[in-house]
């Protein structure tokens, strides 16, 4: 590891060497939507059974849960609120965990871009008082809009960011199915998949900005959610042509010019994730996966125990026995995050992320 990349939030140069040293030796960092506190700690003990770095990614609506479905979500108060609250959790435990860790946002398309505007701001004010952003990086998700227009949006904020040391990135293509407010489902198959020409266009703009760094999310057939086997192709064949062509433009030694991300990882084999990690993938999505396994561990709780669970006094050891050491919220819970975290350290054992510290 990196001497630059220490235990808790990982930001400017650290993340570079971070990521460059993923794609060096060949592994990918997962990338986690989390909705609270239970999630996000799963994340950190996932990191550091593993022995590898992790990624906490908040969506919008992630932000707005935990801020709490009441509050006032006037022009997006509980999102920001909620996620930059999330921030601030992983900040405050994330070295105690003795990993490094990347605070990011996941997609975010045009209409939400106020969102990120108040998170700058979150940033840029942590980033005058402590010499670093609150945030490790941002995700822009501007697919749906044409490609020069996506281009020159992400340039417009990574020139921002550029200033306070965060990393953009930057999706190309469409990442089909539906997540947390994006639905893709009905989007044109031509769109899963994106063209090296369009790569090359995107780094030579997003490369020129001072102090710029950005990671790409090009479509290879990538889908939210988990689907039965056949329903989706993926084609991380399109990463390895790209960087061939990328460094040919370029006439760099570099095999591998573009840091790429894999959005919709969950359900994907083995072979197509080593295929992609090969070809410049230093980071890979999970969501869909990791909400299973953590409703997977409340449930197997629940069953376990459901004669302890029915009342709040009277059991099989007796009609007077109370039952609230089963009912308190944080044993159920707690099985969640274990669960949760035992599906996570076996992505990382997928991504080649064990023992990287």
């Amino acid at each position: 590891m990196p001497a630059s990349v220490k235990p808790g939030v990982v930001t400017g140069q650290a993340l570079v060497d971070l990521l460059n040293y993923a794609k060096e030796n060949e592994f990918a960092i997962p990338g986690v939507n989390i909705v609270g506190t239970n999630s996000i700690n799963a994340c950190l003990e996932a990191a550091k059974i593993a022995g590898g770095p992790v990624m906490v990614t908040f969506s919008k609506g992630g932000g707005q849960f935990i801020a709490g479905k009441a509050a006032d979500n006037t022009n997006d108060a509980a999102c920001i609120a909620g996620t930059v609250a999330g921030a601030l959790h992983v900040r405050a435990v994330a070295k105690l965990y003795g990993v490094p860790v990347i605070l990011h946002t996941d997609h975010c398309q045009k209409a939400w871009l106020p969102w990120i505007d108040a998170l700058l701001e979150a940033s840029e004010d942590y980033f005058a008082k402590n010499g670093e952003p609150l945030f490790s990086s941002h995700m822009l998700d501007l697919s749906e809009e044409p490609l020069e227009e996506n281009i020159a949006i992400c340039k417009k904020y990574l020139t921002r960011m550029a200033k306070i040391n965060m990393l953009l990135e930057m999706e190309l293509g469409v990442t089909g199915g539906e997540e947390d407010g994006v639905d893709n489902s009905n989007v044109d198959s031509s769109r899963l998949y994106t063209q090296p020409e369009e790569v090359w266009q995107t780094y030579q703009e997003l490369a020129s900005v001072p102090n710029g760094n950005f990671t790409v999310a090009a479509a290879f057939g990538n889908v939210h959610g988990v689907y039965a086997p056949g329903n989706v192709t993926l084609k991380p064949e399109i990463l390895h042509s790209t960087q061939k062509f990328i460094k040919e433009k370029l006439g760099c030694k570099s095999d591998k010019p573009v840091s790429f991300v894999f959005h919709g990882g969950s359900g994907s084999s083995h072979e197509d994730i080593q295929y992609a990690i090969k070809a410049g993938v230093i980071k890979m999505n999970l969501d869909t996966d990791t909400q299973w396994a953590f409703w997977d561990g409340v449930n197997q709780y629940s069953k376990k125990n459901a004669p302890y669970l029915q009342t709040q006094i009277g059991n099989p050891e007796g009609p007077i026995k109370p039952n609230k050491k089963y009912y308190d919220p944080r044993v159920s819970l707690r099985s969640g995050e274990q669960s949760m975290a035992a599906r996570l350290v076996q992505a990382m054992k997928d991504l080649n992320c064990i023992d990287r510290l």
